[in-house]
């Protein structure tokens, strides 16, 4: 089996003197896309944050890539190749399509690459052309969400992380940005999706980690935990 490019082995999380995450144990291997899922509040965004370099870990270690990153920070994983999607999608409502995407490449390695990455992306969500001089505030929900998700790829990462992409999207349009999340999956980009929308992301990863209270409870591929009763009466109201 390959060596995942992300490994999170036994952490404790927290902020300050509260720890709010125990124990948790989590990987990525290449070309995956992993769901972590649970409920608001279960610390599934604190696993990103320390995953990113936001905050540090209590206890246990994360390794990327093969090498451990404790008490790294936000932009040294930018530039070991880690992009962190954020929760809310983040962008700059009144600047163009395009001059976002480009905030996504301000690195030198991606920089130097900016216009061939911005080419890919485009060429892999077609609107994004369409509306490059729009400004991003006029688009959808759905189309914001997909800019984010370009403006991440811009870094021309080695994974991505996302946090919560559906937030305050119709169902609908949440359909539609699993589908283009999984659509940047099949590209070969590995991925750790964090969601509350439990039953959205098992129809579109590969495996999943269940969070409850700070805790993984479960854990295994996305078919399994379909078939999971626990997961079925708790989070598909089955």
């Amino acid at each position: 089996m390959d060596e995942p490019i992300l490994d999170v082995r036994n952490v404790d999380l927290g902020y300050g003197a509260l720890t709010v995450v125990y124990g948790a144990s989590l990987s990525v291997g290449p070309g995956e896309l992993v769901g972590l899922v649970g409920g608001n509040g279960s610390g599934k965004s604190t696993i990103l944050r320390a995953v990113s370099g936001m905050i540090g870990q209590k206890k246990g270690e994360i390794r990327f890539d093969g090498e451990r990153v404790a008490d790294s920070r936000p932009h040294r994983m930018a530039r070991r190749g880690l992009a962190h999607i954020p929760m809310g999608r983040q962008l700059f409502g009144e600047m163009t399509v395009r001059d976002n995407l480009l905030l996504g490449a301000t690195l030198p390695e991606a920089r130097a690459k900016r216009d061939q990455t911005l080419a890919e992306v485009e060429a892999l969500f077609p609107d994004l052309a369409r509306f490059s001089e729009a400004r991003a505030a006029e688009l959808s929900g759905g189309q914001q969400q997909m800019v984010a998700i370009a403006r991440g790829l811009m870094l021309r990462p080695r994974m991505l992380l996302m946090d919560e992409p559906s937030l305050g999207l119709a169902p609908i349009v949440v359909k539609e940005a699993m589908r283009a999340i999984r659509k940047v999956a099949n590209t070969g980009m590995p991925i750790l999706l964090v969601e509350q929308n439990v039953k959205q992301v098992l129809d579109i990863a590969d495996r999943a980690y269940v969070l409850e209270n700070g805790r993984m409870v479960l854990d295994g591929t996305a078919e399994d935990l379909r078939g999971d009763d626990r997961v079925r009466r708790a989070y598909l109201g089955i």
